[in-house]
């Protein structure tokens, strides 16, 4: 890392700093007088302006803040990303530290593609932190994109939710009263800008939601500290037993921070054109950096997955359901194909036990262990939180100890300071026995993937499993060609794609044990190349891959981690593009479309100079009818050439190059 010293920054005027992005389009400037204030802006215009401060158990932070001396450094390091959307990861900004004279420092950064701050306690003793003074005033009656909390009611009630569901697109001014929004939220900031609200580094602190009241400011709000827990459900049906964990009352902090604390950066995530969202990566670089540990034995890839297709096989002689035979069968078919891992999804212990060593009679686990590793397939188990954290140190050792590779954790459904201090203490815990995890039922990622490589993937985005039920209705064609440019910033999705059965507008339907995707096969096939995630489910039953091997051979060839990714195109809510490279040099493009489909014209001269092999799915010519009609072809192309392609309404193409 580059971090020059620089002269403390000149006044701009008397109680105000400010600091520029390395090319001098972002400005954040801090003012310092009754209430620290803020403003970010992009050339001549102001983005985002508000207060900072807090109320800790050492005094107020904001209030009066007082400089004891300022400096500015430059930062420039490049560090190696093996198990990420590319190589290496250049971090490059301009960072002001606002030294205070009562414990506590501010320390600001402007990068070309963002901005972010944060608190810095520099006393000597433990805190309580009452609460945080976080406001975003946008200026004007913006249009943002907005992720409401699917529950109303209580902030405490809304506190415990799934952190899944599409964008209300609507003025500010407009919030639905009382109802919180979980992060990122996205802004329209004219003249084509955009900037999304979010955070980094939660590792002692409750995570962020915001809330209009209406008029152009958004307010911070923060879950107070767990006092009470006990076993529950957010399922109102579920009266005993449940996968939950629920907060029964409440501390009048919200955080307990120890002497030292780094509190959680507040970030402002900038783009000129939409596509820059799509590889926006602020969250990512202001992490803590990867603990010093070996990580080499981490295997990212695609993963069998039993539940969304209710393990609905067909053409066997067998009764398909939580039995080994069933597991067997997915095990063969991962091994045929190539698929690193298998899960076994809920159902394969007892809940009403309450121990995830309660195995159900029906599954023979060593057996299975072993059956996989014959076969060169590693297994994952699917585990509740609730029985999950009781046990969690001899959970993860003892089934690491008997061949499991893997936990899917689901049914998280809080980010307070308590779960999100969870996150990193089972990533620990995981580290330590070379076991990875993937976070299922909970908020979306702030980092902890830098820090501990092991976390694959999160969800806290409104996946493909919402289709499944009949009782819900959502459009996730318009939410796929979104969430990419909103939530992705944030880091991986878990959003489980990869449907064998496809339908148009028109057709789409909801069946529990034969669930269909809305949209276009090659709109599935596309999804494992656009959306970031280092472990990738394949959501479909093996009956249905087998049967479809053409696609299925392309999707399990498709990494799940890159050498480089580019941002090809996008408008959000529209269409996006992306191009990434393997670690083989092979090159992929990916790209979604919303209902109205497009006609493409690909421009490849990202291709490095040379003629090279294309491979390609693309929507068929009656695909507009029949959502599973699609053409794979080959051709052979140049780079800076053009390859012209018709989307169909849901649809999308895939693409791999070859050089020749």
């Amino acid at each position: 890392m580059l971090a020059v010293l620089l002269p403390g920054l000149p006044l701009c005027a008397r109680g105000q700093y400010s600091v520029a992005s390395p090319d001098g389009r972002i400005k954040v400037q801090i003012s310092v007088g009754d209430q620290l204030g803020y403003s970010v802006c992009h050339e001549n215009d102001c983005l985002v302006s508000g207060s900072l401060g807090m109320s800790t158990s050492a005094g107020e932070i904001g209030r009066k803040f007082r400089v004891r001396k300022s400096s500015c450094r430059h930062i420039d390091e490049t560090f190696p990303t093996p198990i990420y959307k590319r190589a290496y990861e250049r971090n490059v900004c301009n960072e002001l530290t606002l030294v205070g004279r009562d414990g506590y420092n501010l320390v600001v950064r402007a990068y070309d593609e963002g901005a972010a701050w944060h608190f810095v306690y520099t006393g000597k003793k433990d805190i309580q932190v009452y609460s945080e003074d976080s406001r975003f005033d946008l200026g004007a009656d913006r249009t943002a994109w907005i992720p409401y909390v699917k529950k109303t009611g209580s902030f405490d009630k809304q506190f415990f939710n799934t952190f899944e569901n599409v964008y209300a697109r609507t003025p500010v001014s407009q919030w639905r009263s009382g109802q919180l929004a979980f992060l990122p939220v996205l802004v329209e900031a004219g003249d084509g800008k955009k900037f999304c609200i979010t955070e980094s580094e939660l590792e002692h602190y409750p995570g962020m939601y915001l809330l209009g009241e209406g008029g152009t400011t958004l307010r911070g709000v923060f879950a107070p500290y767990p006092r009470t827990l006990r076993q529950g459900s957010h399922d109102p049906s579920v009266t005993v037993g449940g996968h939950n964990q629920v907060v029964v009352d409440r501390e009048e902090f919200i955080a307990l921070c120890k002497a030292g604390e780094s509190f959680p950066w507040r970030v402002v995530a900038v783009s000129v054109e939409d596509r820059q969202l799509l590889d926006n990566n602020l969250v990512f670089k202001l992490a803590r950096p990867t603990v010093k540990a070996d990580f080499s034995w981490v295997r990212p890839g695609m993963i069998a997955w039993d539940w969304w297709n209710d393990r609905n096989l067909t053409g066997v002689d067998f009764e398909s359901g939580v039995n080994n035979e069933t597991y067997k069968y997915f095990i063969d078919f991962a091994a045929a194909n190539g698929i690193p891992y298998v899960v076994l999804d809920d159902g394969w212990y007892d809940r009403m036990a309450g121990s995830a060593f309660a195995v159900v009679p029906q599954i023979d686990l060593p057996e299975l262990i072993s059956y996989a590793d014959s076969k060169g397939v590693s297994l994952m188990l699917w585990v509740g939180y609730y029985v999950f954290q009781k046990d969690m140190d001899k959970i993860i050792s003892d089934y690491a100890a008997m061949g499991i590779k893997g936990f899917k954790l689901d049914a998280i459904g809080r980010d307070d300071q308590l779960m999100n201090e969870f996150y990193y203490k089972a990533a620990e815990i995981a580290l330590r026995n070379k076991v990875v995890l993937d976070f299922h039922g909970g908020a979306k990622p702030a980092g902890l993937n830098r820090t501990y490589p092991n976390v694959l993937n999160f969800e806290g985005v409104h996946g493909l499993e919402q289709l499944k039920n009949p009782s819900y209705s959502c459009d996730l064609v318009e939410y796929d060609v979104a969430f990419p440019f909103i939530r992705s910033i944030n880091g991986p999705v878990d959003y489980t794609q990869g449907a064998m059965r496809n339908g148009t507008r028109e057709n789409y339907r909801s069946v529990w044990s034969e669930p269909m995707s809305q949209g276009t096969r090659c709109r599935q096939i596309a999804e494992y190349i656009v959306f970031d995630s280092p472990l990738n489910m394949l959501c479909d039953s093996p009956s249905n891959y087998i049967k479809e091997q053409e696609c299925t051979s392309f999707i399990t060839s498709v990494p799940t981690v890159w050498a480089e990714t580019i941002a090809l195109e996008g408008r959000l809510g529209e269409y996006e593009t992306i191009a990434r490279q393997a670690y083989d040099g092979n090159w992929y493009v990916g790209s979604l479309a919303s209902w109205n489909g497009r006609e493409v014209s690909l421009d490849l001269s990202f291709l490095p100079e040379g003629r090279y092999r294309a491979e390609i799915f693309c929507d068929g010519v009656n695909a507009s009818r029949n959502a599973n009609d699609y053409k794979h072809c080959y051709t052979e192309v140049s780079s800076g050439g053009t390859i012209h392609l018709r989307i169909a309404p849901g649809g999308g193409y895939a693409i791999r190059f070859t050089k020749i």
